[in-house]
């Protein structure tokens, strides 16, 4: 299936690795010319040389801090041409209320929450006086699915959703459609981070962090090309009168996998 998607513009943040690597490789496929952007400068670099080489297209690293409403504006005005925005980034730690005192809390929606909503207003605002545009949200099932050891990331997650359910609700007015994207778990360096701290609190023990994959669907957390490759196609034009709303992608779970 052709997306369209050949010569479009995509910012993506957290682009370095897991799903914004992923959501890079998938739109450098389509023959769309990149922004990517991101703390990690060398991971980054070396992911635009690395597409550029591979699929013929322009991509450019992007080395920003969205926690700093600095860099937040400066990545805005470099990408004020761009078609797609992925809000991607974010870091937001496991555990329960009583392991995430209110600096930790606030470090973390800094940048996952407070991050997408900064530069989709920005964004946003570049998007309507060109004409139009598309924002992927990359948000997390915990907000729908709560887990009270994950207590500040199911809180942000269904912050977000509700922003883009609310923003997208009315978008198609500007020409622009807001979209949202709920992974599950998902096999990423992160997932196995919070794996690894949920082993801790409950076993004592971080290596047994395997022990909770074997009950997901099909045995295994979901590929991240896997949430890439929908980002691309909710993107595109094939995806034309979609705004307003979040795709769970889990396997089942929030739907009762037991």
């Amino acid at each position: 299936m052709d997306l369209h998607l050949r010569g479009k513009r995509v910012l993506i943040t957290g682009a370095s690795k897991g799903i914004g690597a992923a959501a890079a490789e998938a739109f450098a496929g389509e023959g769309c010319h990149l922004r990517l952007a991101a703390r990690s400068g060398e991971l980054l670099k070396a992911l635009a040389e690395r597409l550029r080489a591979t699929h013929q297209i322009d991509a450019a690293a992007h080395v920003v801090d969205l926690r700093k409403s600095e860099d937040v504006a400066r990545l805005a005005q470099e990408a004020a041409d761009i078609d797609i925005l992925v809000n991607n980034a974010g870091d937001i730690p496991g555990g329960s209320i009583d392991k995430i005192d209110e600096a930790t809390w606030r470090h973390a929606w800094d940048l996952k929450v407070f991050g997408f909503i900064n530069l989709t207003r920005a964004v946003y605002a570049q998007m309507k006086v060109r004409g139009g545009g598309v924002i992927v949200n990359d948000i997390g099932a915990a907000g729908e699915k709560f887990d009270a050891n994950y207590i500040c990331g199911s809180a942000g997650n269904a912050a977000l959703m509700a922003f883009t359910r609310a923003l997208g609700s009315k978008s198609l007015a500007d020409n622009i459609r807001v979209v949202g994207i709920n992974p599950g778990p998902v096999g990423t360096d992160r997932h196995v981070t919070l794996l690894k701290t949920r082993a801790k609190h409950q076993f004592g023990n971080e290596s047994r962090y395997t022990e909770f994959q074997k009950a997901l669907p099909l045995g295994r957390p979901a590929h991240a090309r896997e949430i890439g490759d929908l980002m691309a196609f909710l993107a595109s034009d094939r995806s034309g009168y979609t705004s307003g709303v979040i795709f769970t992608v889990d396997g089942g779970i929030a739907a009762g996998w037991a």
